[in-house]
């Protein structure tokens, strides 16, 4: 069983974004099949067009972004739910003045980060 408090798990940047951190809730060392991570990209903020060998299944829990998956620009905010089938490319890029919040749960499975050129 894991039980912890989300103010213990510290925000490690992402390096591939701008104003974008990540905590890991619940590692792939802890659980059998997923991990669970919350990230926040702060105002000004985003993740360039990129690709991941794993799917991703996100809840969005404060805040607007605008998010491209596979081409297709959608604006998501708080409550939204949002699947981004592996291999597909996308980004985000937060709106407004807050930060923009969710939870990404992913397979424990090999994953790399590919940057798209010429995004």
């Amino acid at each position: 069983m894991i039980r912890r408090q989300l103010k213990d798990i510290a925000p490690v940047p992402v390096s591939a974004g701008e104003k974008t951190e990540m905590q890991m809730l619940i590692s792939p060392d802890e659980a059998p099949h997923f991990a669970m991570r919350r990230f926040t990209i702060h105002p000004g903020g985003f993740m360039p067009l990129h690709t991941n060998k794993v799917e991703h299944e996100q809840l969005v829990l404060e805040g607007e972004a605008e998010v491209v998956i596979d081409g297709a620009t959608y604006r998501v905010k708080k409550d939204d739910v949002v699947f981004i089938p592996a291999g597909v490319p996308h980004s985000y890029k937060t709106l407004g003045d807050a930060p923009f919040r969710f939870l990404c749960l992913v397979p424990n499975l090999e994953d790399e980060i590919i940057l798209v050129e010429n995004a």
